[in-house]
């Protein structure tokens, strides 16, 4: 199978990959890496990818040169979790009246097939996309046959007829978020990093399809497209600083806001409130450190900010329900 990326005038190649069928990987431990930089298509940052059988994971992170318009082949047939974290991104299916368009903070499932395609970005946009590709065979095995978008679905599949899961776009949950950081930072390596990825993808599909299968239609946010960049800014602000405490009006003076529209954004966007998001992100970094990194516990509180361990085990029992130490 082949993908390339290539200038919309078919003057330029960009980049050709080949994979091979079910994305099986000859690597020992069964899985595949490669990064690819930005620079090759004019632009700044890289694009991450593995790969093990039956899945695809990328990961771009990229700042587009003004006016690129990219043309897109691929012969893979595949079903794609498509994340899109940061930036302004449309495609469309050259042939049909297929458009893909994602904005910051939006998830969907889509099928495609010997896909051809162009796409656009806004000059100078600052891009983050998260994309699981599984094979058909793999994905169905997890479906829930009795709903009658996902019949339709899988009719598209039967027809290889590019489609979306759902019409509309949902807005990324913190627990996907939480889940598409512990893929991008796992540190595992071999078959123990294969069997920890499929248990992660399988989980972000699940939290997928209970959202867009649900009998509530997707949360169309009040918010406007500044104010949500401004909610995710504060996100990533807080991730940085997971061992400084934090408050409502620390927060809102810091980003030129109100701690009212702070606190009612952040609950449109993420679905948790400001502290909340904070603590569990702490708590599952101090997991992180603990079962990745090896440090022990009095190490782990004081990168949290503790200044006594007990503390810190008290609030991690509460966050988890067992204390650090079962970890060690």
């Amino acid at each position: 199978m082949t993908v390339r990326l290539h200038s919309e005038d078919l003057q330029e190649l960009f980049v050709e990959s080949q994979y091979p069928e079910r994305y099986s990987s000859t690597d020992p431990g069964g899985i595949t890496e490669r990064e690819y930089p930005a620079e090759l298509l004019g632009g700044k940052g890289s694009y991450r990818e593995l790969f093990m059988e039956n899945i695809h994971v990328g990961f771009g992170n990229l700042r587009m040169p003004d006016g690129l318009k990219l043309g897109f082949e691929s012969e893979m047939e595949s079903v794609e979790l498509h994340f899109a974290l940061r930036g302004d991104t449309f495609a469309e299916e050259i042939g049909t009246s297929n458009t893909f368009e994602f904005g910051i903070n939006q998830h969907n499932i889509l099928y495609a097939s010997q896909f051809k395609g162009r796409a656009q970005y806004l000059p100078g946009d600052h891009v983050q996309i998260f994309e699981v590709n599984l094979r058909p065979a793999f994905f169905q095995r997890f479906l829930p046959q009795e709903n009658r978008a996902i019949l339709a679905f899988i009719s598209s599949l039967n027809q290889k007829k590019s489609t979306l899961l759902s019409p509309q776009n949902y807005p990324i949950t913190y627990s996907m978020h939480r889940l598409i950081q512990e893929v991008l930072q796992c540190k595992r390596k071999g078959i123990f990093k294969r069997m920890f990825i499929e248990s992660k993808v399988t989980e972000l599909l699940l939290l997928q399809l209970e959202q867009i299968l649900s009998l509530q239609p997707p949360g169309s946010s009040p918010l406007k497209k500044k104010e949500v960049e401004l909610i995710y800014a504060v996100r990533e602000y807080l991730l940085k600083h997971l061992a400084v405490p934090q408050s409502l009006a620390k927060l809102a003076h810091e980003f030129g806001t109100n701690e009212f529209a702070l606190k009612k954004g952040f609950k449109a966007v993420f679905g948790t409130t400001v502290f909340t998001f904070w603590q569990t992100a702490r708590m599952e970094e101090a997991k992180h450190l603990l079962v990745d990194e090896e440090l022990n516990i009095g190490e782990v509180a004081d990168r949290m900010g503790y200044q006594h361990p007990q503390h810190f085990s008290t609030a991690f029992k509460r966050q988890f329900g067992y204390p650090p130490s079962r970890l060690r």
